[in-house]
């Protein structure tokens, strides 16, 4: 069977088990979906904006979707064009309607948590819900300052979804120093604090994602960041800010790039093009760690729109991946991409150590112990901790030929994908259907350069 006759009905793929098979060198240039997690942020600041936004280059998977389903409920008028382009027309600040169903937010924590932000500085009720992926998440982390901010929860026991909250119109400015590090938190305090009486303040020991920051100041809103005597960041946003609809140009989702890296650069001569990816520093570590292991990856055409940096990438696979230590400092800026590191650990020469990983048993699925479980069945030697994975790599890939449960997670189940893509034997997953949630066209799109993918 052809590499197209694979992909043809590929709509079909994604609701059944999914199987790689070693594909050879990938070539050609392919056009990464949307960020998400700047999708999310678009849609969400369109809404609580004067005026319109018009959104081009909006992811359209099923997370985001969910998000616009969500603003549409609170009174947004959402819509996509013959032109291609999304049109947001919002609420002003303070104007959001009371939905009158429950939000359900399929699997996304980004959407639930900064949404649990944005009612929490409004005088309306919501009740949250999600898929059985979503609802085993927790929700404390954040309902702890919005509830210092004046908001009010009722749920589950460890404030699991489904969930209920209550936001007020004289929210409380609060000064909140973060004690794991997570943008999600930090935006959802900073939405808040929109509405708030007074200056509220985040503190982080560690930089996370800045796109709220960034994306909030091209709406018109001052938010400020400084240093304290300890060196983390304090970021601050007055509450009683106007925010003005404007253009958004979501570039395309590095976290979503990396699965066509990966699955580049452990396939000897492959050599890709990925155009207008956003290489915010706060969301490059996997790169720099994969350029750390020796891989070509040159950033091309460099620059700055919107306050979010892009460039075009050029994978060349002409040299094998070596082992390294990954510097704990940078998991902040890589948290979602461990899963197709560890892909390309193993299938590179020597050792890779990866510490600090606490925050990947919280996440869609136990990412941590997805990931060493899938791996072993593949044949891969590692150990694991609690909060840590070190894989010993051979230099080439791992035999492959295990069937891998993913939990519903859609980064799991692309990394293991990718890895099918080298291994000797083929790779399957369980469950294609969690991928559109972030990468609707992933099979299409790694079929085009060269993957074989299939049932």
């Amino acid at each position: 069977m052809t590499k197209l006759e694979l992909a043809q009905d590929s709509s079909d793929l994604y609701t059944k088990s999914l199987t790689a098979r070693k594909s050879g060198p990938l070539n050609g240039t392919a056009r990464i979906p949307g960020d998400k997690s700047m999708s999310h942020r678009a849609l969400m600041f369109g809404a609580l904006a004067e005026g319109e936004t018009m959104i081009s280059g909006l992811l359209e998977g099923e997370d985001v979707f969910n998000t616009a389903g969500a603003m549409r409920a609170m009174g947004a008028k959402i819509s996509k064009g013959d032109d291609g382009l999304w049109r947001c027309f919002g609420q002003g600040l303070g104007n959001l309607t009371e939905p009158d169903q429950i939000l359900d937010m399929g699997n996304s924590g980004t959407s639930t948590r900064l949404l649990m932000g944005i009612v929490a500085g409004h005088p309306i009720s919501a009740c949250f819900t999600g898929d059985k992926s979503l609802v085993k998440r927790p929700m404390g982390r954040v309902i702890t300052p919005l509830e210092q901010m004046g908001a009010t929860f009722l749920g589950r026991a460890g404030g699991k979804l489904p969930l209920t909250m209550r936001g007020t119109n004289q929210a409380k400015a609060i000064t909140y120093k973060l004690p794991v590090a997570s943008a999600q938190v930090k935006s959802a305090i900073m939405l808040a604090g929109l509405n708030a009486n007074g200056t509220t303040t985040v503190i982080e020991d560690h930089p996370t994602r800045d796109h709220s920051e960034n994306m909030l100041r091209a709406f018109g809103v001052n938010v400020t960041v400084e240093k304290t005597d300890d060196s983390s960041d304090a970021i601050s946003i007055a509450g009683g800010q106007r925010m003005i609809g404007c253009a958004v140009d979501v570039p395309a989702d590095p976290s979503s790039a990396a699965f066509a890296v990966v699955a580049a650069l452990i396939n000897q001569g492959s050599q890709i093009t990925l155009p207008r990816v956003g290489i915010n520093p706060r969301r490059t570590g996997l790169y720099d760690t994969l350029v750390e292991m020796g891989a070509s990856i040159i950033f091309e055409n460099r620059k700055t729109e919107a306050g979010e940096p892009i460039a075009n990438l050029m994978i060349m696979a002409d040299s094998p991946l070596k082992g390294i230590d990954v510097p704990e400092s940078r998991v902040p800026s890589m948290i979602d991409e461990f899963p197709i590191l560890a892909v390309a650990a193993s299938c590179a020469e020597g050792t890779t150590r990866m510490t600090g990983l606490a925050e990947l048993r919280v996440k869609e699925s136990d990412r941590l112990l997805m990931m060493a479980t899938g791996l072993k069945a593949c044949g891969v030697e590692l150990e694991m901790g609690e909060d840590w994975l070190t894989i010993h790599g051979t230099g080439k890939p791992p035999k492959g030929g295990a069937l891998i449960e993913t939990a519903l997670d859609h980064r799991i189940a692309m990394s293991f994908l990718v890895l099918g893509t080298a291994t000797q034997e083929p790779v399957s997953i369980d469950d294609a259907s969690p991928i559109k949630t972030s990468f609707p066209n992933f099979i299409e799109l790694m079929t085009d350069l060269g993957a074989t993918l299939g049932e």
